[in-house]
């Protein structure tokens, strides 16, 4: 199935272009969003709170395994895009292959970029970038105990 929100980098530049010359603003986040979990949403949630419109930038599943080795990533990439797809506060999905979002955020040049406060405020990747353009970057608690890694521990602890 696919969605209107899932979209390339070369279709989301004209709407990009679109929300500036409309005043509106443009949050973007990203992540590889492997297994959905309660922390995922409130986090698309808050970042969405922060604009007009939401671009979540997911992983490719060859990203994924770069990142996080090769037992990830368990859901494959079509079908992580699609569920973020149907979430409320997502506009628009857009999955990339490189390490980092950098190409996609030089690209968009988002008005807030929206991170886990997880990652320290330097290591935030497209900071410089967002923020030499006068944009700003948020980081958002995070859902204490609640992440993919944990989920997949515990299901093979209980059933592996």
């Amino acid at each position: 199935m696919t969605s209107h929100k899932l979209k390339t980098l070369e279709e989301l530049v004209p709407l990009r272009a679109e929300l500036r010359k409309s005043g509106r603003k443009l949050v973007f986040t990203d992540g590889c969003f492997d297994l959905l979990h309660v922390g995922h949403v409130r986090t698309l949630q808050r970042a969405r709170s922060l604009g007009d419109a939401l671009v979540v930038a997911i992983n490719s599943d060859r990203s994924v395994r770069e990142i996080k080795g090769p037992a990830r990533p368990v859901m494959p990439e079509a079908e992580r895009a699609e569920i973020l797809s149907a979430l409320e506060p997502v506009d628009f999905v857009v999955v990339f292959d490189e390490a980092t979002p950098e190409a996609v955020i030089d690209a968009l040049v988002p008005d807030v970029l929206a991170k886990g406060a997880d990652c320290g405020p330097e290591s935030i990747v497209g900071r410089e970038r967002v923020e030499g353009s006068g944009g700003r970057v948020c980081r958002i608690p995070l859902v204490e105990g609640v992440s993919t890694t944990d989920i997949v521990q515990r299901v093979l602890e209980r059933f592996g």
